[in-house]
């Protein structure tokens, strides 16, 4: 049975970690039958019990098998997936595609049934317990075929993502690999990198940093197990873009060399790699595409000071729907030491004057 039937196909989701449960979940509030199996009984029992679906048996047959575990058991599973379960389409959800898809040629024949799949979301959590029915919801899910896949599997995978709420794109392995490697494998080893820094750092050193910091470094809470062998798997294309970045910073270091021993009046010259660098930072921030997945837009920032106490949000939030201001965006900059946050509020440049004029009647305190 395939997705095109007339009832819903049966998932087996094979490992139920953040995104295997997630996507049992999802799947479980649109009314699909899960199972779930892992060999970490524990993890598994503990998706069930937050919806993620049922304890999977050998009676059972499913139409479609999710291997959802790291990508270097990748192969191995899904090689044994589609010997034990000759008519199910086979799919993964790992963040690296080339490497797995080569290895599971070399373990079967029977490639056919097996259609990549990757989506691009998740947290800084892992396991069930970070779970989240909506994780998926309008995130991107990438299809990566194989070049013998048969038609209908694709489909049965396109059936799985857009069940999950999630916009498709179809890339092949390469180019998947490639993408993710400049957007999401090289900034979780850059976030990774400064926040070692601050492991042997002066400890008042540290007690000077600032939301800069905090948001240049999140991807560091990640975990290091399931990460280092994401990053293995894709190594020759990360290391691409590592030695891009290499030649930036060493241009830099060179730069901020010069700079220390030149004459003032020959300064401006000395730093100009350094600005040029920002500049080229500015223009690639820009090509970022925005929530509404076009070009990102030009919004306008309103800080607001918010007490850090229940319900604060919800009022400012209230406030801004009362004023018919659409929030493009929110950001949080905790006040260290202190019982308050300052809120960052995006909204369009020509809503910000009454957003403004509303929020000041209603006693908020905006800064700038």
């Amino acid at each position: 049975m395939t997705a095109d039937a007339s009832s819903p196909p049966n998932v087996l989701i094979i490992g139920t970690g953040l995104i295997g449960a997630s996507i049992g979940m999802a799947l479980r509030e649109s009314g699909v039958t899960v199972w779930l199996a892992d060999t970490d009984t524990d993890a598994c029992r503990l998706a069930a019990s937050r919806g993620a679906g049922e304890l999977f048996d050998s009676a059972k047959t499913p139409d479609i098998v999710v291997v959802a575990v790291p990508p270097h058991a990748v192969p191995d599973v899904a090689a044994r997936s589609l010997a034990l379960y000759p008519d199910a389409t086979v799919t993964d959800v790992a963040s690296v595609k080339a490497a797995p898809l080569a290895r599971l040629r070399g373990l079967t024949n029977d490639t056919a049934r097996f259609v990549g799949g990757h989506p691009m979301a998740g947290r800084e959590v892992s396991g069930p317990g970070g779970a989240r029915a909506d994780l998926f919801e309008d995130r991107l899910w990438v299809i990566t075929g194989n070049a013998g896949a048969e038609p209908r599997r694709v489909d049965d995978v396109r059936w799985l993502a857009k069940k999950c709420g999630s916009l498709i794109v179809e890339l092949d392995a390469a180019e998947h690999d490639r993408a993710v490697a400049l957007t999401s494998h090289t900034p979780q080893i850059l976030a990774s990198v400064l926040a070692a820094q601050l492991v042997s750092a002066d400890p008042s050193d540290v007690a000077v940093s600032g939301q800069g910091l905090r948001d240049a470094t999140r991807l560091a809470d990640s975990g290091p197990d399931l990460w280092s062998q994401i990053i293995a798997s894709n190594a020759p294309e990360i290391i691409a873009v590592l030695d891009k970045i290499g030649v930036d910073l060493a241009e830099i270091r060179e730069a901020l060399a010069e700079v220390s021993v030149v004459p003032e009046a020959e300064l401006t010259d000395a730093i100009d790699p350094v600005r040029r660098l920002l500049e080229r930072g500015n223009d690639g921030r820009r090509t970022l595409p925005d929530k509404h997945g076009g070009a990102a837009g030009e919004y306008e920032i309103i800080p607001v000071v918010v007490d850090d106490k229940p319900g604060e949000l919800a009022r400012l939030f209230a406030a801004a729907g009362e004023a018919g201001v659409n929030l493009e965006d929110v950001r949080i900059e905790h006040t260290v030491g202190r019982l308050r946050a300052i809120i960052e509020l995006d909204v369009s440049p020509t809503m910000a004057p009454r957003l403004r004029e509303v929020l000041a009647a209603g006693g908020w305190q905006i800064r700038g």
